[in-house]
């Protein structure tokens, strides 16, 4: 055509600078157990020894000899008080009648006792060696101290202390163990370093009645309430992993509790019922047996509080039963060396798995059946009630059904006829007895509903930019929900989705909203749904454009060349075109040029330039130089093409130009 114009973007920095980055919004988007819950509490301390329980006032001491303390907690593992300047502080024992609490404080080669009633510390006895393990019998304490033992007697106006108690018995380990028991008076226990021994200590000085063997790796023994047994916390020679057990008569093994880890404590709880404790990263911790039973009926798994894949650990010897049976407190560490107080409830108690299966589905008011079975180690009676709960649509807070009743086998099976549909669910649940804890179990059915129609307008419609539309939802017959909700979800991650309104529909079955459409827009409608009707939900999309202005400058005069208005310039004054566009992140607006020969209009180019912050972008035409020539220009927004997919396309207004001398 032999005419050519340069486009050439003029350098203003309001038109070139993105200074504004706008931020993202995100898009907001069978089992039993215990009838108490388990109580656990972090400890002040940093070592314990020992630990004794309260059970007339419910309180728990645990010794911490680093720190040289005592911390008394109730049995909820929560601080009551803490008794200081207790140097090596270690063994504890209770009075027979709960009132004084002993200590042996290693550190002073003394013991203490407090009141149990205020924590008051009511006498110090220095006993010439620095004791360990303490034991309460007929009213004297029982001190080990190394591989030896010895007494304080208190019943007199003075204290009394003996010495070398073991007798001929070859206690050739560091650390002697003892073990007592208030129901079996005159009786105490001691081993070290392989040797098991049984004393008389009903006189003065202990007499030897019973000397064995035991397993060199028992960190801690004890006697049974019957007087009958010691338990250790290893196994009998050569029996393996577990409790060991021996006759208090003459020592010889006994049937032990197996332990699947490395055992490291023992207690008998005053009905005979026994606390094994092991240290196991990956295996239970705690483990429960009725006397003579090698079957566990209970077992602890303590969680990992720690920064290892192993779980918490029992510490040595931590284990203590509350005087009720109700509880067995333990203590466990992690690999941050934290210290937890855990109180473990009906321990004596099995823990029974309760099932549930219904159908995977099912029609609404039709009958279905629901079985299940209650199991344990011992299956508990026949006829066991268990209660029944449906949760639905119509009764999201439960509704109570007839209840049902085991089989001897454990089984049950009822029937119902579920009045709503959607997701029904069967709880069963079983109350515990003597021997069992509470357990329950749970099932879903999903229940049919009837379909819904729900309807909404205007999908695919092009609105102008800013155009305020209405969207009508139309929802036909349900049971009883008559609301529809009608959300927002403009396009560009920016603007997140928003309900525009949710209410009941009117009389003709509509309900609507209002849009301002400033960019392509999903519009959705939600029927959540009824006891009967299905949910149901529908989305259209409408579209807007953006709002484009272009201003022209630099020209000398507007004029008419036939119908049309030009921009009138020099031949060697370069037009400025000055372009407003709906602003968004990294948008460009396309400047596309044409120019006039032999009476048709011929494209000269077209290229994006980007939009500052305030939406505007300016550019300029450089002058052809010569007169005579007729161009037009128009900005154009292209969905993709121009940076984003926000708007529909859109072109602006064209722009024309006549050039002169």
């Amino acid at each position: 055509m032999g005419v050519h114009i340069t486009v050439r973007r003029r350098s203003i920095s309001t038109a070139t600078a993105l200074a504004v980055v706008l931020s993202s919004a995100a898009l907001v988007a069978a089992a039993s157990g215990p009838a108490a819950a388990d109580a656990a509490k972090i400890l002040p301390v940093k070592s314990v020894g020992d630990l004794v329980v309260d059970g007339g006032h419910q309180r728990v001491y645990v010794s911490d000899p680093t720190s040289g303390k005592v911390v008394v907690t109730d049995y909820s593992g929560t601080v009551k008080a803490t008794l200081t300047g207790l140097p090596g502080v270690n063994g504890l024992a209770l009075s027979a009648d709960s009132g004084t609490v002993y200590a042996a404080v290693t550190g002073g080669d003394r013991i203490i006792s407090v009141d149990t009633a205020t924590y008051r510390q009511t006498g110090a006895y220095p006993v010439g060696a620095a004791p360990g393990d303490l034991e309460v019998v007929d009213g004297r304490v029982w001190f080990a101290h190394g591989s030896d033992f010895g007494s304080l007697d208190l019943s007199g106006p003075e204290p009394v202390v003996h010495f070398s108690q073991r007798g001929d018995v070859d206690f050739s380990g560091a650390t002697t163990s003892l073990a007592a028991d208030p129901a079996v008076p005159g009786v105490l226990a001691a081993g070290n370093g392989g040797q098991l021994a049984v004393y008389d200590v009903s006189a003065d000085g202990a007499t030897l009645r019973a000397q064995g063997d035991m397993d060199t790796s028992a960190r801690q023994i004890d006697l049974t309430p019957d007087g009958t047994e010691v338990l250790t916390s290893w196994g009998s020679t050569g029996q393996g992993y577990g409790i060991g057990a021996y006759s208090a008569t003459d020592l010889h093994p006994l049937t032990g509790y197996p332990i699947d880890a490395y055992p490291n404590a023992v207690r008998v709880a005053p009905d005979g019922t026994v606390a094994g404790g092991s240290f196991s990263w990956y295996e239970p911790d705690v483990h429960i047996y009725k006397r003579g039973d090698t079957t566990p009926t209970r077992e602890y798994d303590f969680p990992n509080t720690g920064n290892s894949s192993g779980a918490d650990t029992l510490v040595d010897g931590a284990l203590a039963w509350a005087p009720d049976e109700s509880r067995v407190f333990a203590v466990s560490v992690n690999t941050s060396n934290t210290y937890t107080l855990r109180a473990l409830t009906d321990p004596a108690k099995e823990l029974p798995r309760l099932t549930v299966s219904a159908p995977a589905k099912a029609d609404r008011a039709k009958k279905l059946t629901v079985t299940g079975r209650l199991t344990s180690k011992t299956v508990p009676p026949a006829g066991s009630a268990l209660t029944v709960t449906r949760t639905d649509i119509g009764a999201p807070s439960g509704k109570a059904l007839p209840a049902v009743r085991t089989k001897a086998d454990g089984t049950f099976s009822f029937t119902d006829t579920p009045p709503s549909g959607g997701k029904v669910t069967y709880k069963v649940a079983y109350a515990g007895d003597a021997g069992h804890t509470a357990a329950s179990g749970s099932d879903a059915v999903d229940v049919s509903r009837r379909a819904t129609t729900l309807s909404l307008n205007n999908n695919g419609k092009l609105y102008t930019y800013g155009k305020r539309v209405t969207f009508t939802a139309h929802l036909g017959s349900t049971y009883k929900n008559r609301t529809v909700a009608l959300y927002a979800d403009p396009y560009g991650g920016d603007k997140p989705k928003k309900l525009l309104k949710s209410a009941k529909v009117n009389s003709h079955g509509d309900v609507s909203a209002a849009v301002d459409m400033t960019r392509d827009t999903a519009v959705i409608a939600v029927f959540s749904g009824d006891a009967q009707n299905a949910p149901r939900t529908v989305q259209v999309t409408a579209y807007a454009q953006v709002k484009i202005t272009t201003a022209v400058s630099k020209h000398y005069k507007t004029g008419r060349i036939g119908s049309t208005t030009y921009y009138y310039f020099h031949k060697k004054t370069d037009p400025v075109f000055t372009t407003t566009m709906t602003y968004y992140k990294g948008r460009r607006q396309s400047f596309d040029l044409q120019v006039y020969y032999q009476g048709s209009w011929y494209d000269s180019g077209s290229e994006y330039f980007a939009l500052g912050s305030d939406g505007r972008s300016a550019v300029r035409l450089e002058a052809p130089g010569e007169s005579g020539i007729r161009a037009r220009m128009r900005s154009s927004y292209y969905n993709v093409t121009s940076g984003d997919n926000v708007n529909s396309t859109t072109h602006g207004a064209w722009k024309y130009v006549y050039f002169t001398n």
